[in-house]
């Protein structure tokens, strides 16, 4: 049996309903993308950008190879692995006994699902460090519904622009880690710069004592005092 192959699809609707576009991305065993198309859809829902990406998807890699598809698709998931059973059996109706949407896409996909071994795995969409393959079909669709133009490794395409959110994610990411950073640095000083009166008597890290009700004030040994606490 040939090896499994590891791929994510995406869709994207500037609009829902709006200009859509859908694609697929196949990666390595270290998840780098190494092949991928994206095209346009004219007008079109999220939903069927999604199910689009899937057929494409399905199409393009021969039904003999085993694959794992990584999908941040709740309703196009669950459209091909929970519903459609229910939904053929009813003469494709809902369970509400409507016709189900997108029919034309869900009959074609499980005709491309017949006979093969795929794994579905569900991941969550727009994550900072998130799945690499799912970041990158969702990059690629978003810029397909945008220009409404085909790309992809075939075609020669660059790489699909980051994402003005994950631009933003790892600054914010570091600002946060400066505030923090910030934060327990002014908290320390805060600390360190604390005195009260000394409930009972001691001995200083300098090695005299204090009285009872003298001031005294925090330092890497215990308190002492206050002219102490910077000594090493």
């Amino acid at each position: 049996m040939a090896e499994r192959v590891i791929a994510a699809c995406d869709g994207a609707s500037k609009g829902n309903p709006g200009p859509a576009g859908w694609a697929w991305v196949v990666g390595d065993g270290t998840g780098t993308p190494t092949e991928w198309e994206a095209g346009p859809l004219g007008t079109a829902t999220n939903n069927v950008a999604e199910l689009t990406a899937l057929e494409r998807l399905l199409t393009a890699v021969d039904p003999d190879v085993p694959l794992e598809i990584r999908m941040d698709s709740q309703y196009a998931m669950k459209a091909v692995t929970t519903w459609l059973p229910g939904w053929k059996r009813k003469g494709w109706k809902t369970a509400a006994g409507k016709p189900v949407a997108n029919q034309e896409l869900v009959v074609r996909i499980d005709e491309l699902l017949d006979g093969r071994s795929v794994e579905f795995r569900y991941v969550p969409a727009h994550q900072v460090d998130g799945d690499p393959l799912n970041d990158f079909a969702d990059r690629a669709a978003s810029q397909a519904a945008v220009a409404q133009k085909p790309a992809g490794s075939e075609h020669g395409s660059p790489e699909p622009p980051k994402s003005t959110a994950a631009k933003k994610a790892a600054p914010a990411k570091k600002r946060a880690s400066s505030a923090s950073a910030a934060s327990s640095s002014s908290s320390g000083s805060a600390s360190s710069s604390r005195t009260l009166k000394a409930k009972f008597p001691g001995r200083c890290r300098c090695g005299r004592a204090y009285t009872a009700g003298e001031t005294i004030a925090k330092n890497p040994d215990g308190w002492g005092h206050p002219e102490c606490r910077t000594q090493s």
